[in-house]
């Protein structure tokens, strides 16, 4: 089984970090004590700009429906962009994908979105449909390897993981705790397609999935996720984030690793999801990483913000594309999120 392609999409609306801001001067300005400490948090983010699903003239909403409306919307149209893309890269038409992953947390449609693209690409009418909703930022990671389950038990077949993720359409308008502060600086909107091709296809150059590993960790759902309320979603999010990542992702990786009779030290390529710069930094640290491993992660938090389950697929899209390893190497991709958890994909190139 291997990746055949990855792919995004970014909607048409970027601002400079500078202009996010000011509209949030503009709008919170009066009730924010102290406005410079808003400003000292994006700054923190690292984050050069990010791309909005609407205007930025369409912000606020009057309330959830509105915003769930506006996320189906933008959904359907970033995620045919991002399977249109991968699917021709990959080298597969609209009939052979046996089966679609979706991914999101930031929004909900029933019909579920990739429902709603069989109509519109004429896509396989008899794919397997598999929505998931609540894994957050290790949505990404967790849909390729679930993606390459699929084509383990159907090696003729390929399997399309989509993640859309519209952060934007989430921020709440009177929420003025921390949390919500930094995660209106960190996070973006975006989309990202994966195809996984299985073993008895003839499939473009991209890694091969050889094993995964999905680990929870009891007693940290306080970490991060969603309070969900009649206003929609409000951010859970603790500054424990680096710290659970330092104390486990290095065990967790060791352990991974040496089951297949490898270290950390024979791994070449590193594709993990950016979250931000301390949990970056964390994880640097919990792998003992120096020299630019993670090159590729901090280009993308640059670049367009944390997206969520969509990020690490970016920093995939990056490597594959820009800074792909020599046949052979060893690579490991990597994300944690709501639960707390992690997941782990050993990867050859």
């Amino acid at each position: 089984m291997r990746i055949s392609s990855a792919a995004s999409a970014l909607p048409e609306h970027y601002y400079p970090q500078a202009v996010l801001i000011e509209a949030f001067r503009r709008y919170w300005g009066r009730r924010l004590e102290r406005f410079e400490v808003l400003e000292r948090l994006h700054a923190a983010t690292q984050v050069n700009g990010r791309y909005l699903a609407l205007p930025i003239e369409s912000y606020p909403f009057k309330n959830w429906g509105e915003a769930n409306d506006r996320w189906i919307e933008a959904a359907v149209e970033l995620g045919q962009k991002a399977t249109c893309l991968a699917m021709q890269r990959a080298g597969v038409g609209p009939k052979d994908i046996g089966a679609a992953f979706f991914v999101s947390i930031t929004g909900i449609a029933s019909p579920s979105v990739e429902a709603k693209l069989i109509n519109r690409m004429g896509l396989n009418p008899h794919m397997k449909r598999i929505p998931i909703f609540g894994l957050g930022c290790v949505a990404g990671a967790a849909g390729v390897a679930r993606a390459a389950d699929y084509v383990k038990a159907f090696p003729g077949e390929a399997a399309l993981l989509l993640s859309v993720e519209l952060c934007s359409l989430t921020v709440q308008q009177d929420d003025l705790s921390p949390a919500n502060l930094i995660s209106s600086g960190l996070f973006g909107d975006g989309a990202a397609a994966v195809i996984v091709s299985g073993a008895e296809r003839d499939a473009a150059d991209g890694p091969q999935v050889v094993a995964t590993r999905s680990t929870f960790y009891p007693q940290t759902e306080y970490v991060m996720g969603w309070d969900i309320s009649e206003k929609g979603f409000k951010i859970v999010l603790s500054r424990d984030v680096p710290t659970v990542v330092l104390e486990n992702l290095g065990r967790d990786t060791d352990e991974f690793l040496a089951e297949h009779g490898l270290t950390r030290n024979d791994i070449g390529s590193w594709v993990i999801h950016t979250g931000g710069p301390k949990v970056l930094e964390s994880t640097e640290a919990a792998l003992g990483l120096t020299n630019g491993a993670l090159d590729a992660s901090w280009e993308c938090l640059r670049k367009t913000g944390n997206l969520s389950s969509a990020s690490v697929l970016f920093v995939l899209e990056e490597v594959i594309k820009n800074r792909r390893p020599e046949p052979g190497t060893w690579g490991v991709m990597a994300a944690m999120g709501p639960g707390f958890c992690s997941e782990l994909l050993l990867l050859r190139w």
